[in-house]
């Protein structure tokens, strides 16, 4: 349709095919192949140039609008994309986005410095809540499932391990605590719905589940901080805890009889996978180190 455009434009069939970058013989070719689908002749090739048959006039006629639409429809998908592009909006389970999602966003900021990016975090359940209410593009989280209608796909894994300060009777005892022990003991926990609660609740269902909380607290800093003053025991996330058993501010307390691993895993709404930004912080996701 373009061509015929140009044709009707440039009255020659040589110079609308070097407008469209392509051979005259190639021009002739599509206009044949267009008379054959329409059962008409449109154009009347002379020494003296291209003229158009009267049917060629009115299909013109048609083929503009049909054209002009197309513009159109392009251009507003481009729009569509500039404005997907031009924003991010990631939900975060607290470890993966104190953590882990800084270096990722570093990363993409160069890949995309024209994109917006804003961070929620929350704990597993509420990234799955902003995702299925559309207020994220893309989330975090840590647990046993991809949470119900949602998609996802494992990014890397976790150990959570159990910590005490230096003068709690854990930290000086020679044997390690039994999964049954540490059911049944006081810990410092993160609330119900986090992806920490959620393995150590599993992990320890078949010992009775887990006692009541010492404390039950919202952030990872906070139980961290609780633990740090000697409160008592708590059970997080390897990569949060790095810094304090360094500095011998917690020690790590082994554990025989139950395996606290879990699944890091990037998460959107059911259907295609992300496109655009999230696409791309997608793609910068690495695995998490892992411990045997």
């Amino acid at each position: 349709m373009e061509l015929l455009l140009a044709v009707a434009r440039l009255g020659s069939l040589g110079r609308a095919a070097r407008e469209l970058g392509i051979t005259q013989p190639a021009a002739s070719s599509r206009i044949r192949t267009m008379e054959r689908q329409l059962g008409v002749a449109l154009v009347d090739r002379s020494p003296r140039g291209s003229q158009l048959t009267e049917a060629g006039a009115l299909v013109t006629d048609w083929a503009r609008r049909v054209v002009e639409a197309a513009e159109a429809f392009d251009a507003g998908a481009q729009a569509l994309r500039g404005r997907r592009d031009s924003r991010l909006r990631v939900a975060a389970s607290m470890t993966i986005a104190e953590y882990l999602l800084p270096g990722w966003l570093i990363a993409l900021r160069g890949q995309r410095p024209g994109t917006a990016v804003s961070l929620l975090a929350g704990n597993s359940a509420v990234v799955a809540q902003r995702l299925l209410a559309g207020e994220a593009d893309l989330g975090f989280v840590e647990g046993l499932a991809v949470p119900e209608g949602l998609d996802g796909v494992v990014i890397g894994h976790d150990r959570l391990v159990v910590v005490a300060a230096p003068t709690h009777p854990w930290a000086r005892r020679r044997k390690p605590v039994g999964a049954g022990e540490l059911a049944g003991a006081p810990l410092i926990l993160r609330e119900q719905g986090s992806g920490t609660r959620q393995v150590l609740d599993a992990a320890l269902v078949g010992y009775g589940g887990l006692a009541d909380p010492l404390l039950e607290l919202a952030s990872t800093t906070a139980v961290k901080a609780a633990a740090v003053s000697g409160a008592g025991p708590s059970v997080l996330s390897e990569l949060a805890v790095g810094e304090e058993l360094g500095s011998r501010r917690l020690v790590e307390i082994p554990v025989e009889g139950v395996r606290l691993r879990r699944d890091l895993r990037a998460v959107w709404p059911t259907g295609p996978r992300p496109t655009g930004p999230a696409r791309d912080l997608l793609s910068l996701t690495r695995p998490a180190p892992e411990r045997a």
